[in-house]
């Protein structure tokens, strides 16, 4: 199920841009490539790298529970529509009044 929610994911969802973060985040990479040797630049990319990853994966999972609430609350409220239909149809068959009916014919 999580294999077709991705899918639906990734066929769905458009990422937005982010241009000026993207800027800013190059800029500031740059700017740690002058000042840092190679040990460290490799450590600032392996941090960057993981948090680029730990927010896709936040990113899915938001959509993947988005989604199932979604069904969930389809469910419930299909649910809710059969009780409500079920309940008149029983309504009108046994000729029951409302309360504000009975009062008026009285």
């Amino acid at each position: 199920m999580k294999t077709l929610l991705k899918n639906l994911y990734d066929c769905f969802y458009t990422p937005p841009e982010f241009s000026e973060q993207k800027q800013e985040v190059e800029e500031c990479y740059q700017e740690l490539i002058q000042v840092l040797e190679k040990p460290e630049r490799r450590l600032v990319l392996r941090i960057m790298d993981a948090q680029s990853l730990m927010a896709e994966e936040r990113s899915i999972d938001s959509f993947i529970s988005g989604f199932e609430l979604a069904w969930q609350l389809s469910m419930e409220l299909n649910q809710f529509e059969k009780e409500r239909s079920v309940s008149r149809c029983t309504v009108k068959r046994s000729g029951a009044l409302s309360m504000s009916g009975m009062e008026e014919a009285t």
